[in-house]
């Protein structure tokens, strides 16, 4: 199982009340509501394997470089990401009791959560789970290995499971060929602006039409005119520069560099003086205990 950690403590930030702080005062509603999180994904689908995946940086430049409006738009100030001010103390405290608990944390300088997730699941010998409340990572499914995604849109309590055949469903596209569909889309919530004048149904069919994105470009630059919708391919030719660029900024990567990690789920914490000193300072106890209860049982 693959966690990826931001989009979940981001959906903890704004799903627990702020209301919930820690002795001091101090913000720890995200804390607590990943804690939980993590203890509920354990009970229900008993991992063999845990691994929580993080940004080591969140806006890659080499994906700034091949699509400058790349989350452009979630910049703060300098290169920062735009993040709420009580949330940003919490991140750190997240990674200590990750760390005290015994849970693999991960991250590779110059690239995101999601391309830790790629590369470990490029990496596993066998099913692949991957939660996450972001449809880019659909484009992994893989039924024949299998590599499924728990999608949280509806809450941790009501996945969606995200297979081949929910990606044709929702989408109207063979199941493994996401990435390619959302690069003829676009995505504004990434500064990805795709193609002008060709939504979710024209790429829908020029993917099913073509089988992949490098098909339909071989196409494009042979100059062949069937199969395309109307007027999508003056739109594809204008775009044809962006088309060869996008695949860099929307493809996860197989291959970040990672360190060598035990991805084994810990039966008992790694430092159990630290995660008494964490519960103690932030009022951790009862969530804590439930997810020590659900590794106990899992393990």
């Amino acid at each position: 199982m693959l966690l990826d950690t931001p989009s979940l403590y981001f959906r903890a930030f704004y799903g627990v009340p702020e209301s919930i702080k820690a002795p001091d005062g101090s913000p720890v509603n995200a804390v607590r509501g990943l804690i939980d999180m993590i203890a509920t994904l354990v009970r229900q689908h008993s991992p063999t394997a845990l691994a929580a995946t993080m940004d080591a940086d969140w806006r890659p430049a080499f994906r700034v470089q091949a699509i400058p409006t790349y989350k452009a738009h979630r910049v703060a100030q300098g290169d920062a990401e735009e993040v709420p001010e009580a949330l940003v103390p919490q991140i750190a405290v997240i990674q200590d009791v990750l760390d005290a608990v015994g849970i693999a944390r991960l991250e590779s300088p110059g690239y995101e959560a999601d391309d830790v997730i790629g590369t470990l699941t490029h990496q596993a010998t066998g099913a692949v789970d991957i939660v996450t409340g972001d449809r880019d990572l659909f484009q992994l499914v893989d039924d024949a290995r299998p590599v499924r995604v728990l999608y949280t849109a509806r809450g941790i309590r009501n996945l969606q499971i995200v297979d081949e055949a929910f990606v044709t469903a929702k989408y109207g596209i063979p199941g493994r060929s996401y990435a390619d569909f959302a690069t003829l889309r676009g995505d504004p919530s990434d500064g990805l602006p795709g193609v002008p004048g060709v939504g979710e149904k024209t790429a829908a069919a020029l993917i099913t039409r073509f089988g992949s994105l490098d098909a339909l470009l071989e196409a494009l630059d042979a100059g062949a005119t069937d199969g395309f919708p109307a007027g999508s391919r003056t739109r594809l030719a204008a775009a044809r520069d962006y088309l060869s660029a996008a695949p860099a900024v929307v493809e996860v990567a197989p291959d970040a560099p990672l360190p060598p990690a035990d991805l084994t789920l810990p039966a008992k914490p790694r430092d159990p003086e630290a995660l008494v000193r964490l519960a103690d300072r932030y009022g951790l106890d009862s969530p804590l205990n439930r997810l020590l209860d659900a590794l106990g049982a899992t393990s």
